[in-house]
């Protein structure tokens, strides 16, 4: 049974490298102790429509946003239950890909798993063969565009434009450790569903799951006898066209830190933000090929996550804890048992810059005696 572990306040501030939760403004964690007001009044409608319309700004999309109090994975239920009737397809090629596949057998779905080695990234060609020559009809293609396991990033656009094709199947998209890191034409590829979390590369605070809709998946539900509760879309999207607000009561504080943070993504803009992103991840593959190896496949790098494999058989726990214990860096080993001392991970996502990074690689360096 597990003990209680009393909260303190004196830790150590560690800067985080992690595929998320990652590093947030100060000014952005400021504005979450502003004074509380009710989720029914007017100053509410004020701030949720604001990071509504923002994100769609930000995005470039002319498809729905949903923000929702809640991680970003609410939507892989969500999603399943308001699209899937039967058959949905998913292509896996790690482990958060196939816990997608895992939640929907858990619903009730007929899954189909298209599999791939862990590190090797999912290929259009072989989406299309699977919808030209399967008997059944898929009502959904469900891809992770990053796979932060493994840290390979598919491509979805491809992808979209393959399933495009098929105009009674839906495209969805777990973008949840990649979406405001890594510029996507959401609209120009044929997403019709593509969620994230605020904590990852949109650099907020944990607590919120966001999710832009296709009016093609909005009027998919409309068709369905049921739907998802909470994260339906005919519910969520007509309470904001009515009322502007959330059906259900929201985490005011990080709404108030997503609209400020919101407002800095805009300044920066999304295919900036996405430029430095890409600079980042240039900068760690050629610091892993240098001591290391990538083992993602190569041309399929993830621009948010690297995962590094161990080829110098490092202690990557005990370079994680020194780091962390000397530097006040945390990072993160491989995921799971697959992949816990074969690799290691460095978050390079959000408000992180070339010189916070080498500032990481460096204590890396250092401590593992490269």
């Amino acid at each position: 049974m597990t003990e209680k572990r009393e909260y303190k306040a004196d830790y150590p501030d560690k800067t985080l490298y992690i595929p998320g939760p990652t590093e947030v403004r100060d000014d952005v964690i400021e504005v979450m102790c502003e004074p509380m007001f009710g989720h029914r009044m007017d100053r509410m409608t004020d701030l949720y429509t604001t990071i509504v319309e923002d994100t769609k700004e930000f995005l470039g999309t002319d498809n729905e946003v949903v923000i929702l109090t809640g991680s970003g994975t609410e939507f892989w239920e969500a999603s399943t239950l308001n699209l899937v009737d039967e058959n949905i397809l998913v292509p896996t090629c790690g482990s958060f890909s196939e816990r997608h596949a895992n939640v929907a057998e858990r619903l009730g779905k007929n899954v189909d798993r298209l599999e791939y080695e862990w590190g090797q990234a999912i290929k259009p060609e072989d989406i299309r063969e699977e919808l030209e020559e399967s008997d059944k009809q898929y009502d959904v293609v469900a891809t992770v565009m990053n796979e932060s396991s493994t840290g390979v990033r598919n491509p979805i656009e491809e992808i979209g434009d393959v399933v495009a094709e098929y105009p009674d199947t839906y495209f969805v998209v777990d973008a949840v450790s990649s979406l405001g890191g890594d510029y996507v034409d959401i609209d120009e590829h044929n997403i019709d569903v593509i969620f994230a979390s605020s904590q990852k590369a949109f650099a907020m605070p944990p607590g919120l799951a966001i999710c832009v809709v296709s009016d093609d998946a909005y009027e998919r539900e409309l068709e369905k006898d049921s739907a998802s509760w909470y994260g339906g879309f005919q519910r969520t999207i007509d309470y904001y066209e009515r009322k502007g607000q959330t059906h259900s009561t929201p985490a005011i504080p990080i709404m108030l830190a997503y609209r400020k943070q919101m407002k800095h993504m805009l300044e920066e803009g999304h295919e900036a933000r996405s430029e430095r992103h890409r600079e980042m991840a240039e900068y760690v593959r050629e610091w892993a090929d240098e001591h290391f190896d990538m083992f993602p496949e190569e041309g399929y790098e993830s621009q948010t996550v690297a995962c590094i494999e161990n080829t110098q058989g490092i202690d990557v726990a005990e370079t994680i804890e020194t780091v962390n214990e000397e530097y006040d860096m945390a990072f993160s080993n491989g995921y799971g048992s697959q992949l816990g001392e074969k690799t290691f991970r460095i978050g390079h996502m959000g408000e992180h810059d070339l010189e916070s990074i080498k500032e990481l690689t460096d204590a890396i360096e250092d401590v593992a005696d490269l």
